[in-house]
């Protein structure tokens, strides 16, 4: 059952974690509270040949997590099973979860949590998608067989 949660859940989770315990430390000075300050905090920088400098943010970093955890997900998804239907029905709760948390919560209406989001929603038509061509796939393997 623990292997049916959605991974991608995590990110929710951590993006919540950020915003909502460690963004309020970054209010100015009138107490407003811009999430996309927090995302936007470098974590580090690298110089590049070119003179240029590269930096990374906080923000990149969850968008790079989600991106790994959605790997996980699509390689969750080749699984067949009673299980699979499950899963499906978990990743499209988490979509719909993100998708009104980013209309409804201040604090959501970031690029950071909008790319989440969408990563979600890849998860889900991706489950979807590969659900059905394995499905299909089974299908054509097992119409060759005689009956008897």
């Amino acid at each position: 059952m623990i292997l049916s949660l959605p991974w991608l859940l995590v990110s929710v989770i951590v993006y919540n974690i950020i915003v909502f315990i460690f963004g309020p430390d970054k209010a100015d000075a009138s107490g407003v509270f811009d999430p996309s300050v927090v995302f936007n905090e470098v974590l580090f920088q690298v110089p590049m040949l070119s003179g240029a400098t590269w930096s990374f943010t906080l923000g990149n970093l969850l968008v790079i997590l989600s991106l790994g955890l959605l790997f996980l997900e699509i390689l969750k998804a080749t699984r067949t099973g009673g299980n699979s239907l499950v899963d499906h029905g978990l990743s499209t709760l988490v979509f719909v979860i993100c998708l009104i948390e980013f209309l409804v919560v201040k604090e959501a209406a970031t690029s950071v949590f909008f790319i989440i989001m969408i990563i979600c929603l890849i998860d889900v038509i991706a489950g979807f998608s590969v659900t059905i061509r394995a499905a299909r796939r089974d299908l054509n393997v097992g119409a060759g067989l005689p009956t008897h």
